[in-house]
Parts: C-alpha cells; sequence; structure tokens
C-alpha cells in the first residue's frame, strides 16, 4: 500500500486519548489520511462536521475516534446509555462500520450495538436493550426497536451520519429525520456527517438538525481517483461473455467485483463463469442476510476471487486489496459508475476498472464521462480476449435470450464511433 495518500499530522500530535492511540497503534495506524487531518482537530473540540471526501479516503475513522473521545470526556456521575447513535444506509456499510469500531475501541470500555434489518431480531432486540454505549447500524430496524421502548434517545452525546447522500437515494430521509428529532437539542451533542457529495439537500439537513457544522470538502481534481486505471472496450452483446473470460484469463485479478445490471444477468454470467472453470458468486438484493455475510467473508479471506454485484454492493462494501472492477453492465447512473470503480484502489492502492460499452448501455456512457470529467480510453478488442467458451445448461424458464433484439440506432452508432468500426460489423473486424 502506498503511503502518499497520508498527511504529514500524526495521530499522537492530535488530541486523543492514550487507549485510543494504543488502538491505531496496534491497528498499524500513524498518520492522518486527508479527511482526518481537516476534521478531527475540529471534531475533537467539540466541533460540529459536514465532510465531503471520495471513497476509501477514512472517513470512518475520522467520525470514530471523534465519538469515542468524546464519550470518554464525559465525566458525568451517573452515564445513561446509549450515549452515542451511528446511522448508515446499508447493512454492509453498518456492518464495516462496526468492525471497525471494534478494532479502535479495543482498549476501551465501551459496549457496541450491530442493529440491521434482515437478520437476527430476537437477538439484536436483548443486545439493544442491555447497557449499551453505542448503537451502530440502519434507521428502519433502529426505529423499530425504539418504537419498542427498547432504548431511548434522551441521552445521546454524538450523533453520525455516514454516506447522506444515500441516505436520500434509498427514501430514508424521514426516518433519520425522525430520529434527529428525539435525540437532545443539535447544540447539546456532537453532530457528525460524512458524504461522498455535499448536494444542497444534504447541506440543508445538516443546517437543519446541526449546530453550525463546519463544512470540509476535500476536493480532488477529479471525480474518479489517479489510482484507478480506467478503460472501455466496445462489443456487442453477443461478444460480451467471451471478452469477459479473456479479461479475466489476461488479467488473473487477486480479487475482482463484476458489477451488472439485473439479478437475471448476474445467475447467467454466474452459470458461464461456473462452467469454464471460474469460481465466483452472486451478490443482489435478495440474498439472505447470513449467506450475504458469508459470502463476503469468502471473498474478504480469498477463498473467493470473483463477485458478482448489482448496485447493492457498489457502496458500503469496504474490501482491502480489490485489484479490478469490471463493469460487465454499464451503469444507467453516472454517480454509481464512480462507486463502482471505487471499491478498487482503496486508501492508496493501485487497481483496474474496466468497462463494456455494449449495444444495450452504451448511451450510458456521455453522461458518466460529462460525471466524472474526463474520457474515459477505449480500447481495440485484443483476438486473445474473444476466447471459444463453454455454455452452461440452460436453467428452467431460462434466461439466456438475446438482449441486443431491437436495439436502438443511436447506441449501435455510439458504440460504432467510440470504437471506430462501421455499425455493420463487429469491433474485432476492423
Amino acid at each position: 500500500m502506498k503511503k502518499n495518500h497520508l498527511t504529514e499530522t500524526e495521530f499522537k500530535n492530535l488530541e486523543l486519548s492514550s487507549l485510543l492511540l494504543k488502538g491505531l497503534g496496534d491497528a498499524g495506524f500513524t498518520h492522518c489520511s486527508p479527511i482526518q487531518d481537516k476534521t478531527l482537530p475540529l471534531s475533537l473540540r467539540g466541533k460540529d462536521i459536514a465532510g465531503q471526501a471520495q471513497t476509501g479516503t477514512g472517513k470512518t475513522a475520522a467520525f470514530l475516534l471523534a465519538t469515542f473521545q468524546q464519550l470518554i470526556n464525559d465525566e458525568s456521575e451517573q452515564i445513561k446509555n446509549p450515549r452515542a447513535l451511528i446511522l448508515a444506509p446499508t447493512r454492509e456499510l453498518a456492518i464495516q462500520i462496526h468492525k471497525d469500531a471494534l478494532l479502535l475501541s479495543k482498549h476501551l470500555n465501551l459496549n457496541l450495538a450491530l442493529i440491521y434489518g434482515g437478520t437476527s431480531y430476537k437477538a439484536q432486540l436483548q443486545k439493544i436493550r442491555s447497557n449499551v454505549d453505542v448503537i451502530i447500524g440502519t434507521p428502519g430496524r433502529i426505529i423499530d426497536f425504539y418504537k419498542q421502548k427498547a432504548f431511548t434517545l434522551d441521552n445521546i452525546q454524538v450523533s453520525v451520519l455516514d454516506e447522506a447522500d444515500r441516505m436520500f437515494d434509498l427514501g430514508f430521509i424521514k426516518d433519520i429525520r425522525f430520529l434527529l428529532r428525539r435525540m437532545p437539542a443539535p447544540e447539546t451533542r456532537l453532530n457528525l456527517l460524512f458524504s461522498a457529495t455535499l448536494s444542497y439537500k444534504v447541506t440543508e439537513l445538516a443546517y437543519e438538525h446541526m449546530n453550525n457544522p463546519e463544512l470540509i470538502r476535500i476536493q480532488e481534481e477529479q471525480v474518479t481517483s489517479k489510482a484507478i486505471k480506467q478503460s472501455a472496450y466496445c462489443p456487442s452483446n453477443e461478444q460480451k461473455i467471451a471478452l469477459l473470460i479473456g479479461a479475466l484469463e489476461s488479467r488473473q485479478p487477486k480479487r475482482a467485483i463484476i458489477f451488472v445490471n439485473t439479478k437475471r444477468c448476474a445467475e447467467k454470467l454466474y452459470d458461464y463463469l461456473k462452467v469454464n472453470d471460474f469460481n465466483s458468486a452472486v451478490l443482489s438484493g435478495d440474498v439472505a442476510q447470513d449467506k450475504r455475510e458469508k459470502l463476503l467473508k469468502k471473498f474478504q479471506e480469498n477463498q473467493l476471487t470473483l463477485l458478482i454485484a448489482t448496485d447493492v454492493a457498489a457502496r458500503g462494501l469496504h474490501i482491502s486489496d480489490v485489484s479490478h472492477v469490471f463493469n460487465y453492465d454499464l451503469p444507467q447512473d453516472p454517480e454509481d459508475y464512480v462507486h463502482r470503480i471505487g471499491r478498487t484502489a482503496r486508501f492508496g492502492a493501485e487497481g483496474e476498472a474496466i468497462s463494456f460499452i455494449c449495444e444495450e448501455y452504451a448511451y450510458s456512457m456521455p453522461d458518466i464521462e460529462t460525471f466524472i470529467g474526463q474520457k474515459v480510453p477505449v480500447l481495440k478488442i485484443p483476438k486473445e480476449w474473444l476466447p471459444e467458451i463453454k455454455k452452461p445448461q440452460r436453467r428452467p424458464n431460462s434466461h439466456f435470450k438475446r438482449t441486443g433484439a431491437g436495439r436502438s440506432p443511436k447506441r449501435s452508432s455510439y458504440n460504432a464511433q467510440r470504437s471506430g468500426v462501421s455499425s455493420s460489423k463487429s469491433v474485432t473486424d476492423s
């Protein structure tokens, strides 16, 4: 991992407890990232923060350290819990925050509760009814338990909103306001908000429920990290699977995520990869939570090197050493492109993002390039990247229908323009 993504500021020079510094040392953290360098000197002194930075830049540690220090500073004779609430938009992100929180608070006498929907209802309810210092979770399940009077928000000293922009995207903003309005007044607690973008609606939320927050923006010259090598290819719909297999054989990724737009496509890819001797798994919205956690654990522990994912995994997954991201389907929202390729090149590492500009989703690329402020290089498909592949047996109610039927002239002409060939030929005919 490269160190040039860090600043000269050392954690030991900040107003942090010796026990927190010990936890940081155990985790191997010595120097602040830019977002930590700009926010921690303020938040450690009780200043509210609305912070913006790219994914993978250390936002989680920035708000966890400030939260824990605030709780350590509490010298009340009679402490009433819970004292901190950390909200995340997805289960995966909540799980990762909890994991990081356990690491950093290893030497602290704090009780953490992880609360999210889809699993372990009774166990989570029992946990939150105990003497919990910090609640980490998703809004829906937390509100469910709150309405059952399993805990109170009367004593909250720190409130954290992570990925606030995603909260809006997923329709959680009413739930967020419900919880914030039941806490003590904003001026009596520390309020921390972090987001990939500080849009108007996010800043409006900040000023409504925070105490004159300091807006901290870590601006990058590019929306996407320079550490990510981006490229694209223009296959026909019939070439996409062979191209993916050829790319995997060529690149031999240490750990890769393949993004698709639909569950049907994910299942189709899984079948093709399996019959062609690639071990993969599918992560989509309807995968049961216990299975989802097992898959992610296997992926993190290198028991599984290929993860086929819909956009449920585009945010909230903090997995180190993802060497490659493949956009098998281009996303229809330009922001999703940024979050997808942001799964690689995390914490100063380097990575590669390869996108397929196919007939089905070619129209998305101009919007993506406008959003990221740069052109994605389009390369000619090497002949060896289109190998002969085995075909799986069709599943019942086969989903292997040709998606190129009825393709629009706009999409075909865009592919032809980017690949430099006539729209009547495939890219390998030139």
